[in-house]
């Protein structure tokens, strides 16, 4: 598959993360791990206004507004300047003990608006990790209680599966999953990636089905079929990409987030994109489910 990726914007990340497309705003949420920042940049004109969090993965628009911001140990509830709000809000939604050496990483919102949110050994070594889903009362659920490095979350365009990415285990693996309750069951190996460079990293779904995997360490996205055969393998200009959203017009557009932390210097010479917010034209089209603001229940 063939496909130019250009810039967005002007910002360079050392730990790009976490795309979210804002269809109402037109704009595209990201976040930077290693710096605490949370990143929306306009769409086309790639103006970016950056809020400085402290601790934050991942971010999503809240139904009755204000965003969702995981990052450490929680879930938290916070206006933000310039979109929707509750009035000046910030509070805890939900939070899991804190632990040396664990913190949340990416998380994704389900097409009925449920939270899910992974966590990692920040050494990526040990299983002590998990993989939560957020429901009433604050509470988080504990689905997946042995994850090293939780990464990719998404679902088919029906919502009857949903897919998963423990970086560690260098493979995508399938749930079975039911949309009214959000209960995930029968994990098993979607597609094996353990003799491909790289490791799987964020991923996302297409309107077709198909799963396109950001693979940290092996410079491309890789595209699945449903019945998890590698359908195509798109190249990316840095040896780090590390998650991939549809949004802009149309949901035509491939937003694919960079890292720039851990390159050499002649190796961030060769990759002078590194870090930037990308995008690209792949054809496939991409889901208006897949922006589900997140619902925050009672």
């Amino acid at each position: 598959m063939a496909a130019v990726a250009e810039p967005v914007g002007d910002v360079t990340a050392a730990l790009g993360e976490g795309p979210y497309w804002v269809p109402d705003a037109s704009l595209l949420m990201w976040v930077d791990i290693e710096r605490g920042l949370l990143h929306r940049t306009s769409i086309p004109s790639g103006e970016t206004v950056t809020d400085h969090l402290g601790k934050v993965s991942a971010a999503f628009p809240a139904l009755d507004g204000g965003v969702l911001i995981v990052g450490g140990s929680r879930l938290t509830l916070r206006d933000l300047p310039g979109l929707p709000g509750q009035g000046g809000i910030t509070r805890t939604v939900a939070e899991v003990p804190a632990r040396e050496g664990v913190r949340f990483n990416d998380a994704a919102v389900d097409p009925a608006g449920r939270v899910w949110a992974g966590s990692m050994h920040t050494g990526e070594s040990e299983p002590i990790g998990g993989l939560y889903r957020l429901d009433a009362g604050g509470k988080l659920t504990t689905v997946v209680a042995d994850a090293t490095v939780s990464n990719g979350i998404s679902w088919s365009p029906d919502g009857t599966r949903m897919y998963y990415a423990d970086s560690a285990t260098r493979r995508l693996d399938m749930f079975d999953y039911d949309p009214a309750t959000g209960d995930a069951s029968q994990r098993r190996v979607f597609a094996d990636l353990s003799r491909v460079e790289g490791v799987p990293d964020g991923l996302t779904v297409d309107a077709d089905g198909y799963v396109w995997v950001a693979m940290w360490g092996g410079g491309v996205l890789r595209r699945f079929t449903p019945g998890g055969e590698q359908d195509a393998v798109l190249p990316v200009p840095v040896s780090q990409p590390t998650s991939c959203a549809f949004g802009g017009p149309g949901m035509a557009d491939l937003y694919v987030t960079t890292a720039s932390v851990g390159l050499s210097e002649s190796e961030r010479a060769a990759q002078p994109l590194a870090g930037r917010l990308l995008r690209i034209h792949p054809g496939p089209i991409g889901l208006p489910s897949t922006t589900a603001e997140a619902t925050i229940p009672a």
